[in-house]
């Protein structure tokens, strides 16, 4: 029992190395002491094994700074892989990346509608399985398979309260069962969030806000570093603000929210039916164009000059800057990011929204928030959901290769 615990506790040490090494890139064995509170020689000693069972590996010694230059580690990339799925109403994208966030393989995107499709949680283990038999990759390899959707998420529980209706039983339970492979499961604006502030242009911003420009407009809400949820885990409901009176009937059931008046989606039918009117534009559309084909080529078209585009797009831009007025008067943020699909037009996007922030919003809470623009752009869900394996990585019991693997040794070393 001794030496179990003993095992245990080292590999817990070790779990935390892993994790700390994935988000800082390249550490020295006395910065590792520093960050995780523990004494130079176990983590030595910890780094060491990890060297050894091939986890990490040695990056060479840092940037002279007067004294003795210490020797840095980095994680093994080939060591673990994680699988990405990051999901939005329309479609699904599933990329394998290594221990460095560098895709081992081809991101596949699949069109999987999720409103009204029963059989929507079945084709979506089946895209994740076939894509994980096609990678070549041995499942216990696989650190695990983080999932962001769009919809009311219970994280902590595996339930999807808007799509992939799972009969009562958890999602991640029932993914994990059916792939091999330990699950988490986020919404897909909370994981933009993450992203941006780990790896992206709010980095170590502790009070930003991160808009996710897709088809439609989701809200992931840094606060004092950590991301916030709120009270059931469902904050950050951005695009169900009432704005407009008398507006549009929103998905919700609901009139004037902004994501009936602004959203992507809305962009492609306002362009769709503008051509039919007789707009000049370098668009073209069939009605056999799905609206995603459609939004994909309005961002294109403006980002060309196409005055249409702009026009559709600046409408909508306006409108956002109108909601993020309300935002930014609540939460005084150090930052506003604007990312997803649409940070590709984030550029032409500033203007309106600054023009309406200029209207609506008091100038000396406008003043002190930073607007940015995504260079993770439409990457950053994938990029979330690795963040959210590796954020877990220390915490769960589900991860047991390194414990797994030190009990094997150790009764090996014995027999």
């Amino acid at each position: 029992m001794e030496s179990k615990t003993r095992i245990v506790k080292s590999a817990e040490l070790k779990n935390s190395i892993i994790k700390r090494l994935y988000f800082d890139k390249a550490l020295s064995c006395a910065d590792l002491s520093e960050v995780l509170e523990k004494s130079v020689p176990s983590v030595s000693k910890a780094i060491s094994e990890l060297i050894e069972e091939g986890f990490l590996m040695e990056q060479g010694y840092a940037p002279s700074s007067g004294g003795r230059r210490p020797l840095m580690y980095c994680l093994q990339p080939s060591a673990m892989y994680i699988v990405t799925v990051a999901m939005d109403q329309l479609s699904t994208r599933i990329q394998m990346v290594d221990l460095h966030n560098q895709p081992i393989a081809e991101t596949v995107m699949t069109e999987l509608k999720l409103f009204h499709n029963p059989n929507a949680l079945t084709l979506l283990i089946d895209y994740i399985n076939d894509y994980i038999d096609a990678s070549g990759v041995p499942r216990d390899k696989i650190v695990g398979i983080g999932i962001g959707m769009p919809g009311f998420i219970d994280s902590a529980k595996g339930f999807n309260y808007t799509y992939l209706d799972s009969d009562g039983q958890s999602l991640t339970e029932l993914i994990a069962e059916k792939t091999g492979a330990p699950v988490y499961i986020a919404n897909d604006s909370s994981l933009i969030a993450i992203a941006e502030q780990k790896f992206g242009v709010a980095k170590n911003h502790n009070d930003v806000m991160v808009i996710n420009l897709g088809w439609g407009i989701g809200l992931g809400m840094i606060v004092n570093g950590e991301l916030y949820r709120g009270h059931s885990g469902f904050a950050g409901e951005f695009s169900h603000i009432p704005l407009f009176d008398d507006g549009a009937l929103c998905t919700c059931g609901k009139r004037g929210c902004l994501e009936a008046e602004a959203s992507m989606l809305v962009v492609a039918e306002k362009a769709i039916q503008g051509i039919k009117d007789g707009h000049i534009s370098s668009l073209k559309h069939t009605d056999k164009d799905p609206y995603k084909v459609v939004g994909n080529a309005i961002m294109e078209a403006a980002n060309n000059g196409d005055q249409f585009a702009i026009e559709l797009l600046s409408d909508a831009g306006y409108k956002i800057g109108k909601a993020l007025a309300i935002l930014i008067h609540i939460m005084n943020p150090e930052s506003i990011v604007l990312s997803g699909r649409g940070a590709i037009v984030g550029k032409i996007l500033l203007a309106p929204i600054q023009q309406a922030l200029t209207k609506y919003c008091i100038p000396r809470l406008a003043k002190s928030t930073e607007l940015l623009i995504s260079e993770l752009g439409f990457n950053a869900e994938l990029i979330g959901t690795a963040v959210l394996i590796m954020e877990n990585f220390d915490k769960d019991n589900k991860n047991q290769s390194i414990i797994n693997k030190q009990l094997s040794m150790e009764k090996t070393s014995k027999n």
